[in-house]
């Protein structure tokens, strides 16, 4: 019978080291492997998909066991983090050829969906963020980013304003410091992936991060980056000094838009593909520099609410776009320039290679000219911003003597250092150099002192240098000056005294060539780590010219325009305005410019007008405008007079929130509630279509007292989308309400969207019409024009759409009452409307009603009651 297996010593090791990670996958350093074991062997090899075998095969309870290879593990390791998992590399700590006994072993460093630096997309940050309860549902946030350094902290006030920030953020780990739970936490990680992580109280390192926490003041700040930090030492195994001291930011300093906001205006990405092109993002993002590119998202995030802060950046952006050629220079410098911020992290984890710091001097050979066209530019904003330009001469100096422009990217293969760099090193080089033309030369004499053409001298790790005959040629040589080496097949190898001599001068040259040349390039590594916060610095100000430049580029080939702000009065006036994005994409000669104007007074703009008309796009279109304008962007638009928001919401499209169990209305009604709960008077409304996801009185009757609502409570700017062409009546009633429609048009039976904003409200919805372009049955499409010509005609529902019937008062009154209408019973003939065979009670109804002292609302609801008991 099969034996169970027993522990080795090594499997007792395995253990004790896997039990301080029990949430990671082990890689377990075997020789030139790492091997997994267990749970971790079966979930590594099926994600990974490479054969999963067994330890101890014949065994009752064999092993499951995987591996990979030591010198191949970093693609490895890379999927595993993309799939949200944890890695603890456990090395071996002693060179099993000097150890007797079991290798010691530790894990040296924990890798982490949000501590990783060697993902593929190198334009994006990786956020670890961390998140400690206060009281009232409030808490402590900060972020760092490992590869660029930037770490940050502030205080939100509810959980959605921590769904906000990590979606901003795009967070792909979240540290809770303390051990806390909450489910409203669970869901939101479970929503955005984010791989939840805890630090227990025990392991937060109290007084250990003064240096970088030294200006948070706020107490709460100040522990969760506390915690944060602990997080990444106790992961990491390491010290970090390319990190940049903490900063706090309030979230006011900033534009708030939630993450639906963000989702629906697609800044960043798409909602239908979740992909960079067809987003704000993708419209502008000429940037040639992955600093830059990463800067361009920040701000989009994060678009600026103070003035002076906004001007500044219009101002850097009509000055390039002011002067073509030097926004030109400052391109094709931007195209030498490396990503600095990841080289200085590099530095930091001790992983920088040769090519590396060939690529920070290259980008430092720039620097002189990033100066020279902020001088020419001659501009005050831009001589503050030339500050930052930190040439570093003596830097770039030191990395040009010392690094060769041919380095290999393996720091053990040699040719790092330059020549004349190093005088031992130099004469260790010659020394190789010259042993090895001696080898060659000795090989040439041995061969016309023994008349043997084929002797050969060659080299191999186990042996050394050695002389090669065969076998047939023995006989030639002299026994006296030839000591057998190694005995093969069909030859023998020899050394000679002169052989061994030179063999020992060569290869003590050759090991200890590769250690000083080690040992120099680390040298140099150190000295640009004490250059850290200069190139943190240079690389902030190279990303802002990298970020203004694209403006202005985008602004010139898009037609943009300088917005003016608006503070005093807060009136709104674009004129001509386009989506940026949608005309990106269609081209400027299909794209209809449309014109919003809102007075002072005017915080309501009711939009009717035909589905697929473009009132989603002309709502959208007005947000993107002042989000660029924030930004510091120029807009689309042949003029533009905007006032500084502070907040935007939006309810657009419909979606169902499958995780969280919530409908489609549920989620419009969410939306709405948060809208209205924390909007201010300089916040921007986006609402399109609301009350569409339930019943039609229902709907009507939401929309209708969610405007009341708006008008009694906000005085925020307010873009309110309906096909409740009742609603449009308001405009009698509340006096800061404007009806605008999309204008349309019907030809020979077609409908003509013509796409264009005007005053006043629309005169009917053309649903059928769409429903025909989108391709229905003609036959349903027939049938539906007989409903609607019945309901229109028996329930005049048309009253409102119908010229010169001055009405829309008349229906708001009516509405705002709860008139009830007494129904006699007449006896009559039968009508034939939708059967033949209608129930004789109903018919009775319908004939006795009065139809012109009906509201529309009423007349649906008659309709509504009676195929209600038609059906039943």
């Amino acid at each position: 019978m099969p034996q169970k297996t027993k522990r080795t010593p090594m499997m007792e090791q395995y253990f004790s080291i896997k039990e301080q990670y029990p949430d990671c996958l082990l890689f377990y350093r075997l020789g030139d492997f790492y091997e997994l074991f267990y749970d971790d062997a079966l979930e590594a090899a099926r994600l990974l998909e490479i054969t999963l075998t067994s330890r101890n095969k014949n065994a009752e309870d064999p092993i499951p066991m995987c591996g990979v290879p030591h010198h191949s593990a970093k693609e490895y390791i890379r999927t595993l983090i993309e799939y949200g998992k944890k890695v603890a590399i456990c090395e071996q700590l002693e060179d099993p050829k000097f150890t007797k006994g079991m290798v010691k072993r530790d894990v040296v460093q924990v890798l982490t969906p949000g501590t990783y630096t060697e993902y593929s997309q190198q334009h994006a940050n990786n956020y670890l963020v961390a998140l400690k309860p206060l009281a009232q549902d409030s808490y402590a946030l900060g972020y760092v980013d490992v590869a660029t350094g930037e770490l940050k902290g502030t205080c939100v006030q509810s959980m959605e304003e921590v769904r906000s920030e990590c979606s901003s953020l795009k967070t792909r780990e979240l540290v809770k410091v303390g051990d806390f739970s909450s489910e409203a936490l669970e869901e939101m990680c479970l929503y955005f992936d984010i791989l939840p992580s805890t630090l227990a109280t025990e392991d937060i390192q109290k007084g250990s991060f003064d240096a970088l926490l030294e200006d948070i003041e706020q107490e709460d700040v100040y522990e969760v980056l506390e915690g944060l930090l602990s997080y990444l030492a106790k992961t990491q195994k390491k010290s970090f000094t390319h990190l940049q001291k903490a900063s706090y930011y309030e979230r006011d300093f900033y534009l708030f838009m939630n993450y639906e906001a963000k989702r629906n205006l697609e800044l960043t990405s798409t909602i239908r593909t979740q992909q960079k092109q067809g987003s704000l993002y993708w419209f502008l993002d000429e940037t040639q520099t992955a600093m830059g590119a990463r800067l361009l998202k920040q701000w989009i995030e994060k678009p600026l609410v103070l003035q002076t802060d906004i001007e500044e950046r219009h101002d850097l952006v009509e000055s390039l776009t002011q002067h073509y050629f030097e926004r030109i220079d400052f391109i094709e410098a931007l195209k030498g320039v490396y990503d600095l911020e990841r080289i200085v992290g590099k530095v930091s984890f001790g992983t920088a290679n040769a090519r590396d710091l060939l690529q920070l001097k290259q980008t430092l050979a720039k620097v002189p000219v990033f100066r020279a066209i902020a001088d020419s530019l001659n501009h005050p904003k831009w001589q503050k911003l030339k500050q930052q330009l930190h040439a570093i001469p003596e830097l770039y100096e030191r990395i040009e003597r010392a690094i060769d422009e041919d380095a290999p990217v393996s720091l053990s293969d040699g040719n790092i250092i330059k020549k004349g760099y190093h005088e031992k090193l130099d004469l260790y080089r010659e020394t190789m150099a010259h042993g090895k033309e001696w080898i060659a030369q000795l090989q040439q004499t041995e061969r016309e002192a023994t008349g043997i053409k084929s002797l050969k001298i060659s080299y191999n790790k186990v042996f050394g240098y050695y002389i090669e005959v065969t076998k047939a040629n023995l006989s030639q040589l002299d026994d006296s000056r030839y000591e057998r080496k190694q005995t093969l097949s069909n030859a023998e190898r020899f050394i000679t005294p002169e052989l061994k001599e030179k063999e020992a001068l060569i290869l003590e040259a050759e090991e200890k060539s590769s250690l000083l040349e080690y040992e120099l390039f680390v040298a140099v590594r150190e000295e640009v780590k004490t250059y850290t916060e200069q190139l943190q610095e240079l690389a902030k100000a190279v990303a802002t010219i990298d970020v203004l430049q694209s403006f202005s580029t985008v602004s010139e080939a898009y037609q943009l325009t300088r917005p003016t702000i608006s503070l005093m009065d807060r009136s709104l006036e674009i004129i001509d305005g386009r989506h940026p994005v949608v005309e990106k994409v269609m081209g400027r000669s299909s794209y209809v410019p449309n014109s919003i104007q809102m007075s002072p007074e005017d915080h309501i703009l009711l939009i009717t007008g035909p589905n697929m008309s473009g009132k989603s796009t002309y709502m959208r279109q007005l947000a993107l405008c002042v989000i660029l304008s924030q930004i510091g962007c120029f807009v689309p638009a042949t003029s533009a007079k905007i006032p500084i928001f502070t907040k935007i919401f939006t309810r657009i499209g419909a979606a169902d929130d499958l995780i969280s169990g919530q409908s489609t209305f549920m989620v419009e009604m969410m939306e709405t509630n948060t809208a209205l709960r924390q909007a201010d008077p300089t916040s921007l409304l986006l609402f399109d279509e609301i009350g569409r996801g339930t019943a039609t009185y229902d709907g009507m009757a939401l929309a209708h007292a969610i405007i009341g609502y708006i008008h009694e409570h906000l005085t925020a700017k307010v873009l309110f989308s309906t096909h409740y062409h009742e609603l449009t009546a308001l405009s009698d009633t509340y006096e800061d309400l404007k009806n605008v429609h999309v204008g349309a048009i019907e030809k020979d039976g077609e409908v003509v969207f013509l796409h264009k904003i005007m005053e006043g409200p629309a005169d009917k919805s053309y649903g059928i019409h769409v429903a025909k372009l989108a391709g229905l049955p003609s036959s349903l499409l027939n049938h539906a024009e007989n409903i609607l010509t019945i309901l229109e005609t028996n329930s005049q529902a048309n009253i409102s759409l119908q010229e010169d019937a001055p009405v829309e008062k008349a229906e708001v009154e009516i509405v705002e009452t709860s008139a009830t209408v007494e129904v006699p019973r007449v006896e009559s003939e039968q009508l034939d409307l939708f059967t033949s065979n209608l129930d004789q009670e109903v018919l009775e109804e319908i004939k006795s009603v009065r139809v012109m002292n009906l509201t529309p609302l009423q007349a649906l609801q008659f309709i509504d009651q009676w195929q209600t008991r038609l059906k039943g």
